[in-house]
């Protein structure tokens, strides 16, 4: 029996469409292994947001064919979806797969082996339909839907539209008939994704509000969080609806990118950073402690040293609860790439570590903040490998280690007590 090994890398949609790829090849009788040396196919799905993400996937690719030979690899994802038959060049990729054809794997590489091909990927831009393909099963405690794929915006940093193609929808009842399937099969959350979800419904004259509707009404679900929002996505309707919910998580992920005006009209965002922080206090003032995370991209073309240190100010003063910090990437066949103002590769790095150093002074204040707090926490399916305590994710998405090894509470729904934070773990107690 043919087995396979699967690899993914990058955002929640491509860990969704992997879960669709390894139950599409199980389907047709191709068994999912956890060892490369015992594996015939090595299935990379990639991301391209950054340089090193591009070669972290050769990496992978070369180290597979080290261990085992004799596997044959395939390459998919965004980098596959970008750069083509480009890849055939490399003697560690045997196939290349692109984004829209990756989720119908195994039919596609036969197509492939009949006809004698490498490579397929075709003109993304042109797609105009979601690709609304089931997942009937997934190993984790919380489940993933995609309800929207590609991106319309043109930001000058970014390369994944040019991967993703332009945005699409999933049908309501596509997205709700999966959200009861994972309910039924025993999950307590699911998590929407997409690669701009803000965008749902858009070509149908629809808003994210008028789906979370839908799944309020609809489905039996007992949670659900967001994927990331640009701040101008998240309307006070949209908020006070969210207020109001018992089944939405106060989880907030908003992309920032930077905090200083300047720079984001460099990068093509379509708001200030004084809307973001009015848009933080707001959310912070309409639930109880809300999570709230953001990306940072530190030293995009042009941004000077006084640029940056608006950006650190503001951050600093912000209600953020975490911060995702990249030092900026310069992708080829983006306006970024194009400007002569950039900014040394060392000060980037430089910069970002200053972030990362503000970022975790901002985790540490949000769980102080909790400490003492009651919460409902989702237990997760496995318990912490290092200590063997249950571990379950709170409803503002903190990891929690829970005073028992009791595994009859595995997958549940339990009241506990945030009680410490130590050597960067949270723990609690069931009450």
């Amino acid at each position: 029996m043919k087995k396979f090994y699967i690899h993914t890398m990058g955002c929640k949609s491509n860990q969704f469409e992997s879960s669709v790829i390894a139950e599409n090849l199980e389907k047709n009788g191709i068994t999912n292994t956890k060892n490369i040396e015992d594996a015939d196919f090595y299935i990379l799905n990639s991301c391209t947001v950054t340089h090193k993400s591009d070669n972290e996937a050769m990496y992978l690719l070369r180290s597979a064919k080290h261990k085992n030979p004799d596997i044959i690899t395939i390459l998919t994802g965004c980098v596959a979806q970008i750069e083509k038959e480009k890849l055939l060049e490399n003697e560690y990729v045997d196939y290349v797969i692109g984004n829209d054809e990756k989720l119908h794997l195994f039919e596609v590489i036969q197509n492939l082996q009949n006809n004698n091909l490498k490579c397929i990927a075709g003109d993304i831009m042109h797609l105009k339909e979601f690709d609304a393909v089931p997942l009937t099963d997934m190993t984790k405690t919380r489940a993933s839907i995609k309800i929207q794929d590609g991106c319309d915006n043109r930001c000058s940093y970014c390369i994944i539209p040019f991967a993703r193609g332009k945005s699409r929808s999933a049908d309501v009842d596509f997205i709700i008939n999966q959200i009861n399937n994972f309910s039924q099969h025993g999950f307590k959350e699911v998590v929407l994704t997409g690669i701009h979800i803000g965008l749902w419904g858009k070509e149908n004259g629809l808003t994210i509000l008028d789906l979370l509707k839908e799944i309020e009404s609809r489905t039996t679900i007992k949670r659900y969080r967001l994927g990331s929002l640009n701040p101008h996505e998240i309307t006070d309707e949209l908020l006070d609806f969210l207020s109001k919910s018992e089944k939405f998580c106060p989880h907030f992920h908003l992309s920032l990118q930077s905090a200083c005006n300047k720079t984001l009209r460099s990068m093509n965002r379509f708001y200030t950073v004084e809307e973001y922080l009015e848009q933080i206090d707001k959310i912070n003032s309409m639930f109880e402690l809300p999570f709230l995370g953001s990306d940072i991209i530190t030293g995009f073309a042009g941004e000077t040293e006084e640029d940056f240190h608006t950006t650190l100010d503001n951050l600093k003063k912000s209600g953020l609860s975490k911060i995702h910090v990249f030092p900026y990437s310069i992708r080829r066949g983006t306006k970024g790439a194009d400007a002569e103002n950039q900014v040394d590769e060392k000060i980037r790095q430089i910069r970002s570590d200053i972030v990362k150093a503000l970022c975790f002074i901002k985790f540490t204040e949000f769980v102080n903040k909790n400490i003492g707090k009651e919460h409902e926490i989702l237990i997760e399916k496995h318990p912490d490998k290092k200590t063997g305590l249950l571990k379950g994710v709170t409803r503002n998405y903190l990891t929690v280690l829970i005073n028992s090894t009791d595994e009859n509470l595995l997958n549940s729904l339990q009241k506990i007590k945030i009680t410490k934070f130590e050597k960067g773990a949270i723990f609690g107690t069931i009450v």
